[in-house]
């Protein structure tokens, strides 16, 4: 951590009323993004980066701290343990499909079960699998003035053409999922309202997500040979 302070800071920017991204510059491993979310009853810190410095800690701070965290997925797990620490040991929500995969033991981590977990403030965990078993998304409720937001990491993943999305199993392997895991996917998505996909790399579906992904997945069973019905 301390070397990678000596190179690298975090960028944050508010994206719209209620949430801010944070990023770091220059880019470091996977280059993923976290959000802020400011529910009005606590923050929320979803999805984690590596790097955490005094600058972002105080801008934190000054924005409320955070109440709780929660991670969609390994890959972004890093340095979790850190984050909650320098805010009160805030819990680390993570689906318990994903408990071997948590290589610090930290005492911070809490494991629900099940498809849904409400949290406060009108945000709610929904585990989606397919990219790992205890694969998780935030539902906003109250985001983009009550339309609704959804927090996806990476699944589904924000193609460069933000009118789709795609489904992966292994991005950097370029491995595809099956027809059966891409309808779980997007079934578990379907009882949602929103109308705003975040993604974690800079990339967002900002009107009609809802849309967006019933079309993408109809595009993609099309392409594997699948049924779309």
């Amino acid at each position: 951590m301390a070397r990678l302070r000596e190179t690298r800071r975090n960028e944050m920017r508010e994206e719209e009323k209620g949430l801010a991204s944070i990023h770091t510059e220059p880019g470091f491993a996977i280059g993923q993004r976290a959000f802020l979310i400011d529910t009005g009853d606590g923050n929320v810190l979803w999805d984690c980066i590596t790097l955490l410095d005094d600058e972002t800690i105080a801008w934190v701070r000054e924005r409320g701290g955070i109440r709780a965290m929660a991670i969609s997925h390994p890959h972004y797990y890093s340095s979790m343990r850190v984050w909650s620490e320098a805010f009160g040991d805030c819990p680390i929500w993570i689906h318990a499909d994903d408990r071997k995969w948590v290589v610090s033991q930290a005492p911070q981590v809490t494991y629900w079960s099940g498809e849904t977990h409400p949290l406060f403030g009108g945000l709610s965990l929904v585990r989606s699998g397919g990219h790992f078993d205890g694969y998780q998304v935030l539902h906003w409720a109250a985001g983009a003035g009550g339309t609704g937001v959804i927090f996806a990491g990476d699944q589904p993943q924000v193609c460069m053409d933000k009118r789709w999305v795609t489904f992966m199993y292994s991005y950097p392997n370029m491995i595809p999922f099956d027809a059966a895991t891409v309808r779980r996917v997007t079934d578990s998505l379907e009882p949602l309202s929103f109308t705003r996909l975040y993604g974690a790399f800079g990339r967002h579906v900002m009107e009609d997500a809802k849309p967006v992904i019933a079309r993408s997945r109809d595009r993609y069973l099309r392409a594997i040979g699948a049924a779309t019905a």
